[in-house]
């Protein structure tokens, strides 16, 4: 029963005296010792440390890091024998299935110093022992080996410059670049992300420790982010997969933040100003402890030593700055400073805070990073990093740095910063025009000025939904979007100027009614909306669409706008929208029962916007006089209009706008209305795609005739949100086609 070493697959040989020039990182998770993570280099030591922990294994029965059923269960085999070790009972942690009957009496026949000694304790392989050996045998082997390992845990200290080969543990959506950056968010999509060094950290309580790292936030749009990241110290036992992206950064959720068990220590480089956690704005520094309401914090900057003056960062500046933070355990005291990458470290630090981490920090943690991506694209860099216990980080040289990729030019906001006293004093459009209206300095371009609340998180997210969409649509039809830039707290849309301002103004104000000609080419510039679902790159489903939102250039032709509540998705994706936002009237009916946005909700609310440029009269209107229906609160246009047609295909042009009298095409009125009354169907698959609107709009394909029936588009609305049986046992017959009375068992004319 003699032991033999085997599977020698990551053996490395070298000459004695020489420099082992290993420097990947292999081996098994619990054998590995610390100083593989920093250096990667393996040694005699380096196998000295991976024999203690077997040792340790052979002697305890025990591997050296154990799962329980539960995170919390994890058991660190070293920790646990230094834990009884203290305790005085350190001969405790042999194997329990020995139950001491390991022999103290002789000594080994085969042995090769104290550790052979000591493994040999099973009673079937157990060696004989002298009987001058002393009983504590165990006990004093297992304090050598527990030496050795504090040895290598303390006065730890790791440098990364870049992270090729670093062997991070990574969680959720963080990644290596191929360049050697550490990348912690690339999406859109609400995901976490962690990275931490391999090994988690002994930290004692009378433990200074000193890290320093170069980062970039590098966002979609130039100087604005909607989540930051941190810098954590947590224990090992604390489960972050419950944690939250966006403004939790990946560390808390709503339950736990502020729950002292969390034991977590952090510094967050935080973009967004959230009212919840008493942010003091959008661009600071914050030291937290176990919560996301920060103990201390500074705006972003830092002093300038040879002017003591303070000087202004830009977090989301998408350039590169480094982040020093150090924890003096003696006074108890965490100083934190900021500085451009390659600029040395400030001699007056950003901010100071008085904090006990012996009360705080686990005596056994892991140190990395946290974030989690939010509605806009952006993506959090690490160029570099180091750490020490007890002693300055390490520095880092600069040169030695991956790059961060090549990102575009900024969009230029200098022009509309200089613009923004002339569109404050130039006055106001219209309502509906767009807001504050000026003309940009060296040029004659008219512009229109949205101004969007920074205070209100619906502000912000109407803002970027307008970036992200309309930012990069080019169509006729669409408000064009020239630029945007945020001064002094204030988020500012700059558009192309439409001199005669939203539609609504002239369906429903006094003055001169649009006649059927403008009327028409209004509507056929729904070719805007078809673009937006299927010609472009990816598919936007602007959720809003009503007469207000169409803005009419010098010639009269309609340009959809305000995309604050847009969204934007792959072709062939579902869409993930569940939160129902929109106009009255003009919502279609499954939205309140699956708050999921699509493109045929789009196809509805143009349905209730075709009858409402048609007959000139809003979809649902306050009355004082009951109505044939016997609602005497409200007018509902599309009931309205269906009443006309169930009367007869020639009586439903009497619905055209009585303003027009009989200046108006028979032929076309009546394909507009009924293409109307088709668009809003109750059932999502009776409504045609806007490819099959415009069709029908420019006369290369027919519009199926209305089958007769008594059923009203707020009957059939009902029974799709209330009982669902539209669904159940309605047969459509096709995708442009309404439900006759005998498909859904109803009778009449």
């Amino acid at each position: 029963m003699s032991a033999r070493l085997g599977d020698f697959g990551l053996a490395k040989l070298y000459d004695r005296g020489t420099d082992p020039q290993t420097t990947s990182v292999v081996g098994t998770m619990g054998y590995l010792a610390p100083e593989l993570a920093c250096t990667r280099r393996v040694t005699p030591a380096t196998d000295v440390f991976a024999f203690g922990a077997f040792v340790l294994e052979v002697a305890c029965g025990r591997r050296p890091i154990q799962h329980g059923a539960a995170d919390d269960n994890r058991l660190v085999l070293a920790d646990w024998v230094l834990e009884r070790w203290h305790n005085g009972d350190v001969t405790d942690t042999a194997d329990p299935r020995l139950c001491g009957a390991y022999d103290v009496e002789r000594r080994p026949r085969r042995c090769s110093g104290w550790a052979c000694a000591a493994v040999k304790v099973e009673v079937t392989t157990r060696q004989a022992c002298s009987a001058r050996a002393p009983c504590f045998l165990l006990a004093s082997l297992l304090l050598l080996l527990l030496a050795q390992l504090l040895v290598a845990v303390a006065g730890v200290e790791f440098a990364y410059e870049g992270f090729p080969a670093a062997g991070l543990a990574l969680d959720g959506i963080a990644s290596v670049t191929p360049d050697g950056l550490l990348l912690l968010t690339n999406d859109t999509d609400l995901n976490l992300a962690h990275a931490f060094h391999p090994a988690p950290l002994r930290f004692h309580r009378t433990s200074s420790s000193s890290t320093t790292f170069v980062f970039a936030i590098v966002s979609e749009l130039a100087d604005l982010s909607t989540s930051g990241f941190a810098f954590l110290v947590a224990p090992t036992s604390r489960d972050l997969s419950s944690a939250m992206a966006a403004q939790y950064l990946g560390l808390f959720n709503g339950s736990d933040n502020g729950d002292a068990r969390n034991r977590v220590f952090a510094v967050e480089l935080d973009t967004v100003r959230n009212p919840e956690f008493a942010d003091m704005n959008d661009n600071h520094v914050g030291v937290d402890v176990n919560s996301l309401n920060s103990s201390a914090a500074a705006m972003a900057g830092y002093s300038d030593d040879a002017t003591g003056a303070f000087r202004n960062l830009s977090l989301a500046s998408r350039e590169p700055m480094q982040v020093w933070v150090d924890y003096d355990a003696a006074a108890t005291e965490i100083t934190v400073a900021l500085a451009p990458a390659r600029s040395p470290w400030p001699r007056r630090p950003l901010l100071t805070t008085r904090i006990d981490l012996s009360m705080v920090v686990a005596d056994t943690a892991h140190v990395g990073f946290s974030s989690g991506s939010s509605i806009v694209l952006c993506k959090h860099y690490v160029l570099g990093w180091s750490f020490s216990l007890d002693g300055p980080a390490p520095a880092l040289d600069h040169a030695k740095l991956p790059t961060l990729p090549r990102i575009g030019p900024k969009p230029q906001s200098k022009t509309l910063a200089v613009a923004l006293p002339i569109v404050t004093t130039a006055g106001v459009l219209p309502a509906g025009g767009g807001g504050p209206l000026g003309v940009l300095p060296g040029s004659r371009t008219e512009v229109a000025v949205k101004r969007v609340s920074h205070e209100s998180r619906q502000g912000l997210r109407e803002f970027i939904a307008e970036v992200v969409s309309i930012g990069r649509l080019r169509h006729r039809n669409l408000v064009q979007l020239l630029g945007y830039c945020r001064r002094r707290g204030e988020l500012l849309l700059v558009y192309d100027y439409m001199p005669h301002s939203s539609l609504d103004k002239h369906l429903h104000w006094h003055g001169p009614a649009l006649d059927w000609a403008q009327r028409l080419r209004i509507i056929r510039g729904a070719s805007g909306l078809l673009y937006m679902h299927e010609d472009w790159e990816q598919v936007v489903i602007h959720r809003d669409i009503k007469a207000s939102n169409v803005l009419l250039d010098g010639e009269m032709n309609g340009r959809l706008g305000d995309f604050g509540l847009a969204r934007l998705y792959d072709h062939g994706a579902d869409p993930q929208t569940t939160h129902v936002v929109g106009t009255m009237g003009y919502l279609a009916p499954e939205l309140v029962r699956t708050g999921k946005a699509t493109t045929l909700s789009d196809v509805f609310a143009f349905g209730a916007f075709l009858l409402e440029v048609a007959c000139g009269r809003r979809p649902i209107e306050e009355e004082e006089e009951e109505d044939v229906y016997g609602d005497d609160d409200r007018f509902v246009l599309a009931d309205w209009v269906l009443g006309h047609w169930r009367n007869g295909a020639i009586t439903i042009t009497r619905a055209v706008d009585a303003k027009l009298g009989t200046g108006y095409d028979a032929a076309e009125a009546d394909t507009v209305l009924r293409l109307g009354l088709t668009c809003l169907h109750p059932s999502p698959a009776a409504r045609p795609s806007m490819k099959q609107v415009m069709q029908y709009l420019d006369g290369s394909a027919t519009l199926p005739k209305l089958p007769p029936t008594y059923v009203t588009v707020n009957m059939l609305a009902a029974m799709e949100t209330h009982q669902g049986v539209l669904g159940t046992w309605a047969v459509w017959r096709s995708a442009s086609s309404v439900a006759t009375m005998s498909d859904i068992g109803l009778s009449g004319r």
